[in-house]
């Protein structure tokens, strides 16, 4: 495996972005699909890392000091909702018992079985459910939640996509929760290299690959690419019909991030909010909806939409004395202007006193994220547009679209299933690979991962 970083990871690392001690993740902090992918179930990643399951995946503070919480238990977060809970109950009561399932069908896997066939009908009737909301409440806090998990598209709301986002993280925080690796993100990475190696794989780390010419006579090549960079390094390679549609391919709004030590734990106005390893920031529904509207279209939102973790509260080897805070904004891709200020004044909102715990912080621009990972394009931390195309067919539709040319594949979340730390990119397309050099290219599918399992 060539990287053309010094370590391995992208940007699912984790170092000392701000002060000495103070480990910080550089892109994905909290991972919901940690437990529930079916190739980390498969590759049993829950006993090579440790994790810290917080009691609530997700908080979504309003103003007055209001919260609603995302409890692991769906019943403890209907009872906090009290009177508005209705809606969210009648989304996600059907979907958290068959968490699993809704991974297994969201990534590509199967659709095999009763179990997985009734929960592709709820899937289907839940983001029906969502998709059809308005998202133009300014106090209901069920949904400001549901939009909040909706925004994590980083789409309009409301819209087809951004809704099946909110369905399925909403069944993963009901399922098995939002868990937060020991140590930092790195730690996942790491288990993956000591697999590598242990199964006799070489990593080339410094070394950034140009095109095909350079491997030599390979049997096969996996690019963990962009699309662009995908075509680039394949040439000619790429046959013009393939390359004409992966031309179509669109990346879509970025992230600002923004990382704080601080003396002490976030002083949330709602004391539960420290119950939850991730936060979402935004305030009422109407007001996420009005922001992301404002981003989808290339300008930056009056209130932005921030998403924040927390994970020194849950894990004390982030930081030798106070805490590490980890956030990030919705902007345009490619847009230039720091966010530190708006960030600070969005979870001081919610938060007052904040200011005064901060004591370092590391802020960079959507501009500088390929700076971690060149597939993070002008900051698109999904590697490509999720809208509602780009979601059925990734990187175009196909079925084999982890396939760009003769033994060539691109493995990075960039192809189905998509986005999210999970695996199931690369998994599928060393299926479709090994399918190929056996002769099948033009035959059944590769085999699922409940059926290698």
């Amino acid at each position: 495996m060539y990287e053309r970083a010094a370590r391995p990871g992208g940007a699912c690392r984790s170092d000392e972005l701000t002060l000495p001690g103070f480990v910080h993740d550089l892109g994905a902090a909290v991972h919901p699909l940690a437990l529930h992918s079916p190739f980390f179930r498969a590759f049993g990643l829950a006993d090579r890392v440790r994790f810290a399951s917080p009691i609530a995946a997700y908080a979504h503070p309003l103003d007055g000091g209001r919260a609603g919480i995302g409890y692991n238990e769906l019943d403890r977060t209907l009872e906090g909702l009290g009177a508005d809970s209705s809606a969210y109950e009648r989304i996600f009561s059907q979907l958290a018992p068959v968490a699993d399932h809704v991974a297994d069908i969201t990534t590509h896997t199967t659709l095999g079985g009763r179990e997985h066939l009734r929960a592709a009908v709820a899937i289907a009737a839940a983001v029906g459910k969502i998709a059809l909301r308005r998202f133009r409440s300014r106090s209901d806090p069920a949904e400001a939640m549901l939009a909040g998990l909706a925004a994590h598209a980083i789409q309009p709301l409301p819209s087809p996509s951004a809704s099946a986002v909110a369905v399925a993280l909403g069944a993963y925080a009901h399922g098995r929760g939002w868990p937060i690796p020991i140590g930092g993100s790195q730690a996942i990475v790491d288990a993956l290299v000591e697999d590598l190696t242990a199964h006799g794989g070489r990593i080339v780390c410094s070394q950034e690959i140009q095109s095909l010419a350079e491997l030599g006579g390979v049997a096969a090549v996996l690019l963990d690419t962009s699309v662009p960079a995908a075509l680039r390094i394949a040439g000619d390679e790429v046959p013009s019909r393939t390359r004409s549609s992966l031309r179509r391919f669109r990346f879509g709004p970025g992230v600002a991030k923004v990382d704080f030590a601080l003396t002490e734990a976030v002083p949330w106005q709602h004391d539960d909010i420290r119950h939850a390893g991730t936060v979402h920031l935004g305030g009422c529904a109407d007001e996420i909806r009005a922001g992301e509207h404002a981003v989808a279209n290339g300008r930056h939102a009056a209130s932005p939409y921030v998403m924040v973790s927390q994970p020194s509260l849950f894990d004390t080897t982030r930081a030798p004395a106070g805490h590490t805070l980890w956030a990030y904004a919705h902007v345009p891709n490619g847009s230039r202007q720091d966010q530190a200020e708006n960030i600070t004044a969005q979870i001081e909102r919610f938060a007052p006193g904040l200011r005064d715990t901060i004591i370092a912080t590391a802020s960079t621009p959507a501009d500088r994220m390929e700076t971690w990972n060149p597939n993070l394009v002008g900051g698109d931390i999904n590697a490509g547009a999720t809208n509602i195309s780009q979601i059925i067919g990734r990187p175009r539709l196909s079925r084999t679209p982890w396939r760009i040319a003769p033994n060539v594949y691109i493995c990075s979340q960039a192809a189905a299933p998509g986005p999210g730390v999970h695996g199931m990119s690369g998994y599928r397309a060393a299926k479709q690979l090994v399918h190929d050099l056996r002769g099948g290219s033009h035959g059944r599918e590769p085999d699922t991962a409940a059926q290698s399992r």
